[in-house]
């Protein structure tokens, strides 16, 4: 009965997780309407999220300890999680916040092909059938529900985002990194990450100061949900049921990002982009299911 009970709580924390960081656009694309730029919506994000986590590893005491030898290949990674944010957050301009969550999450099938090119591993008929389904939903996707063209230059700040998280993922996991403590990895990927941004706003003089309660509290809760809560969320479920089973739970992700589009901002959905989602989506579980003792992702939600 114990075990029963945990796996339950495993399986409800990892959807939750996954929901909460599908909860991006619910956040992002208000303040997008208010005149924000993708810099400053990320500035918020990464500065409110530090603050939480850094909360967090204060009250369980965590060590904030580095040595000077770990501080370049950090700062690297956190250059490439902020990079993946940046190049997403401006994608959502250019396209569908539900079409663009669901092509982000073919990071996983990019990291296998990466695992291929660059450290020799076998093409096996599981990464091979992923990425030809995978291909398949993606053109798919390439269409608006009137029939016209997505996005290219989106599609490619989509993909672009993608890259970067899958380099981030074979980056940890490929270093001393692997054996990071998971909360002092977001922490200094969130610290080095949030330095692109200052460096974007020019120290500060280009930020933009939200407006109203409203915008607060989407800056924060962008913070908050998708960020804190879903990591905190993914790791309670990894330690119950696992880090494959809750991976493929992070089809969940752009799930709920698909239908916050579609009910919340009237985005566009017919049965073509049903079944590009869901193409992606199986492509992207059967290489996790394939791949999980390969490389795994780490304990950090995507951003």
């Amino acid at each position: 009965m114990t075990t029963d009970i945990s796996y339950f709580k495993g399986y409800l924390t990892g959807a939750l997780a996954a929901a909460c960081y599908g909860l991006n656009p619910l956040f992002t694309l208000p303040l997008y309407a208010a005149g924000m730029t993708a810099d400053s919506v990320l500035f918020y994000r990464y500065a409110f999220a530090l603050l939480m986590i850094g909360l967090i590893m204060k009250v369980k005491k965590c060590s904030f300890r580095l040595r000077w030898k770990e501080v370049p290949i950090l700062a690297a990674m956190g250059i490439l999680f902020s990079l993946s944010s940046l190049t997403l957050f401006e994608a959502y301009n250019y396209m569908d916040a539900g079409i663009a969550s669901t092509l982000l999450f073919i990071y996983p099938i990019l990291t296998a092909i990466i695992m291929v090119i660059f450290f020799k591993e076998k093409v096996s008929w599981i990464t091979a059938t992923s990425i030809l389904l995978a291909f398949v939903g993606i053109a798919l996707l390439t269409r608006t529900s009137d029939g016209g063209m997505v996005s290219l230059l989106g599609c490619l700040l989509v993909f672009l985002s993608s890259l970067s998280y899958a380099i981030y993922i074979v980056g940890v996991n490929r270093s001393f990194l692997k054996t990071f403590p998971s909360m002092e990895l977001t922490f200094y990927a969130l610290l080095f990450g949030l330095i692109v941004y200052i460096v974007r706003l020019r120290g500060g003089i280009d930020l933009q100061i939200p407006s109203g309660l409203m915008q607060w509290g989407c800056a924060i809760g962008l913070a908050l949900f998708p960020t804190i809560i879903s990591l905190v969320l993914m790791a309670v479920s990894i330690h119950l049921i696992g880090s494959t089973h809750a991976s493929i739970l992070g089809a969940l992700e752009p799930v709920t990002a698909l239908f916050i589009g579609v009910l919340v901002f009237h985005e566009g959905f017919t049965s073509r982009i049903a079944l590009g989602i869901v193409l992606v989506l199986f492509a992207v579980t059967l290489i996790v299911v394939g791949n999980n003792k390969k490389v795994s992702a780490p304990s950090i939600r995507k951003a």
